[in-house]
């Protein structure tokens, strides 16, 4: 019997999605990150989710559009500062946040994925970061222990990808989803264009597709900008 991992649309790549699962998100500010996919996340109903991303999108793009239909019960996050309904619910109490420095960030994503459970890092020692956490001494200096991240769907987007499931991406939306692809249990990638199974050069492919379990083509949208800052 022949199996495919490549879906007709968004929707029925999310099959088996439920109430308080745990999805991790590719992208970096608005660049790379699975539009359709998020859009059949929202229409999907699915609620108490924790999401794990870089950022939250912005108030109209993005997990942002999870937040305005409060889909998201939390959020772990390196940088929020552009969306104003993330700050109005957590200010609120009803979004539930974990902050957490970029590069700590992607090594917990590529640890999940790499098996690894937990590691130790420098960076965040003597803040609120480290509060709660185990703390060791290497060769002199203070460490605090992190924990590996995994969620139950990875959603990623990517330039190219073949049927399957190895993904190239492009430039800036190369960094956070390679890391996000190997950290779910079920890993959707979302493509700007799908090509046959030997039409990629293997040595420019960044995710191989043993990491991928379903694939879709989605249509392109506005190369959307955070905040377009211009001279007078």
């Amino acid at each position: 019997m022949s199996f495919s991992k490549v879906y007709p649309d968004a929707k029925s790549a999310l099959q088996g999605i439920k109430d308080n699962m745990t999805v991790v998100v590719g992208g970096f500010g608005l660049c790379g990150i699975p539009e359709n996919l998020i859009l059949a996340l929202r229409d999907s109903g699915v609620r108490d989710l924790t999401c794990v991303s870089n950022n939250a999108g912005v108030d109209d793009f993005g997990l942002g559009l999870l937040l305005q239909t409060r889909q998201i019960k939390k959020m772990v996050s390196s940088y929020v500062g552009e969306n104003a309904t993330f700050e109005k619910q957590f200010l609120s109490g009803e979004l539930e946040v974990e902050l957490c420095p970029q590069g700590t960030l992607a090594e917990r994503i590529r640890a999940g994925g790499a098996g690894i459970p937990a590691f130790y890092t420098p960076t965040g020692v003597g803040t609120k970061v480290a509060e709660g956490k185990d703390t060791r001494e290497f060769d002199g200096r203070t460490y605090v222990m992190e924990r590996g991240i995994t969620g139950d769907f990875a959603l990623v987007k990517a330039w190219k990808g073949d049927k399957f499931g190895n993904l190239v991406f492009r430039k800036t939306a190369r960094n956070f989803n390679p890391m996000v692809a190997t950290a779910g249990k079920i890993t959707v990638a979302e493509v700007e264009e799908l090509v046959e199974i030997g039409e990629l050069d293997p040595d420019q492919i960044h995710t191989p597709g043993i990491f991928v379990q379903r694939i879709i083509q989605g249509p392109r949208f506005e190369k959307r900008i955070e905040q377009r800052t211009v001279r007078k």
